[in-house]
């Protein structure tokens, strides 16, 4: 199947291209920007050689529902999705920290915790947790946006104000808009059978001053969720809880050694695999969104979205 994994794309007014690991963002005049959803597949910060057919239109539109389900609450970058793979929005100037929310002990907050740590980002965590229980209130665990090639890293509100990184005024917002966000997401989540578990939000200020919402929002790829049925069952025993995240790649890639640590080597991924992701994919879509998942036309991607993109231009301009 044809898969969309790099771009070059000429539209009118386009100022810039900057090429994020899934994401392609083109600037335009009119301070717009156009983001492109491609199919690359990251995980360890290592994009993987090869495509998942219609992971950057599961994405894409996760991520632009979700947006409109939470607009009434926090005001959001996006302007238009003129093709599955495609958002165009407001310009906006990002802050340098992601938000990072959670609400159950899991992954990166459960390593911290079986290490001995009873801190994370200056924030408390009590004694007595298991791996994925709940916390009696959502904490928020900030991260610095990383360079390219680096991982980002954990860092407390005090050292975001003290460093300058973001202003305390805006701080306050930040944090304000990402516990409304993750209430309304878990809400959302309830509602489909799942528990949002911990997620990242992103937020910039436009020409205008006015902080919002921009990149990514309750997709599994910036997020985790479990299944709720069974979920209070599996604590109990101790067992695993069932995910619904992009978690199922990266045991795929440890168990063939690989951790994206230097001198390894990325395991080949054959066409059954590739397939067997982009259904699962689809499996995340429908269980997030509540909705059937309809398959864009592949057989030509670029020109596709090149008209798309253009009837859109030519019609709003």
């Amino acid at each position: 199947m044809n898969t969309i994994t790099d771009t070059h794309f000429n539209f009118p007014g386009q100022k810039s291209l900057y090429k994020g690991k899934v994401r392609e963002v083109y600037t335009l005049d009119n301070d717009l920007l156009l983001m492109v959803a491609t199919d690359r597949l990251s995980a360890f910060d290592v994009v993987m050689p090869k495509g998942i057919p219609y992971k950057g239109q599961i994405l894409n539109q996760i991520a632009t529902k979700m947006m409109k389900d939470t607009e009434d609450l926090v005001p959001n970058w996006l302007v238009a999705t003129p093709d599955p793979n495609v958002a165009i929005g407001k310009r906006c100037d990002p802050f340098k920290v992601e938000m990072v929310i959670r609400g159950y002990m899991s992954g990166h907050a459960a390593r911290e915790y079986k290490a001995g740590r009873r801190m994370l980002c200056g924030v408390p965590m009590p004694d007595g947790m298991k791996e994925n229980d709940a916390f009696p209130t959502p904490i928020i665990t900030p991260a610095t946006k990383a360079e390219m090639g680096d991982h980002d890293e954990d860092i407390s509100r005090e050292d975001i104000l003290k460093r300058g990184i973001v202003s305390e005024a805006d701080y306050v917002v930040l944090e304000d808009y990402t516990r409304k966000l993750f209430q309304r997401g878990s809400e959302i989540a309830t509602s489909r059978g799942l528990i949002l578990v911990d997620t990242k939000y992103e937020f910039g200020k436009t020409s205008e001053g006015e902080i919002v919402l921009i990149d990514e929002i309750h997709t599994p790829d910036s997020s985790r969720y479990f299944y709720a049925d069974g979920y209070e069952e599996r604590q109990v025993k101790g067992e695993a809880q069932k995910q619904l995240s992009k978690e199922f790649v990266r045991q795929w890639l440890i168990s063939n050694g690989f951790q994206g640590l230097e001198g390894q080597t990325v395991p080949e991924m054959s066409d059954a695999y590739i397939t067997s992701v982009s259904e699962r994919y689809i499996e995340l879509y429908e269980n997030i969104t509540g909705e059937n998942f309809e398959k864009a036309d592949l057989s030509n991607i670029e020109e596709r979205i090149e008209e798309n993109v253009l009837n859109y231009l030519n019609f709003s301009s």
